[in-house]
């Protein structure tokens, strides 16, 4: 198993890399978002730092700052359909989890933060599910 998921690492990671890439500039400046945190985005703090050190692509992993708080933030993770919630990263399929709710009340984590992992579906149907969710969570 291990040799089989070796064999195809290298597509799988640049195609999750991208897949984050795209999300984080569709939710950039979006209304319901007050903040995406991805190394990839060029406005990004340590985004010189991280284009250095990561040639080929800046990773899958990616997280939003929902607007309307902890409240929408749990809503929007329990309201996506493509998206799985779960704990993890580097999967074929992507992830989604509110991160302080998994580490309790002491978590340093801010209560409107939801950790993405991309995995390597389509970048515009992961992004609409989760502008649905995003919607439905604060209408």
């Amino acid at each position: 198993l291990l040799l089989r998921g070796m064999r195809t690492l290298v597509p799988r990671v640049r195609q999750a890399s991208a897949t984050a890439l795209a999300i984080a500039e569709h939710f950039r400046g979006h209304e319901l978002v007050s903040a995406v945190l991805y190394p990839g985005l060029d406005d990004a703090p340590g985004h010189a730092v991280a284009a250095r050190q990561m040639q080929g692509g800046f990773g899958g992993m990616l997280s939003v700052r929902v607007k309307a708080g902890a409240a929408a933030a749990i809503a929007t993770a329990a309201r996506v359909e493509l998206w799985k919630r779960a704990t993890s990263l580097g999967g074929v399929e992507s992830l989604i989890e509110h991160r302080a709710s998994v580490e309790g009340p002491t978590s340093p984590v801010p209560d409107d933060l939801l950790r993405l992992s991309a995995g390597i579906e389509d970048p515009a149907e992961l992004i609409a599910d989760l502008e649905q969710a995003l919607r439905a969570a604060v209408a």
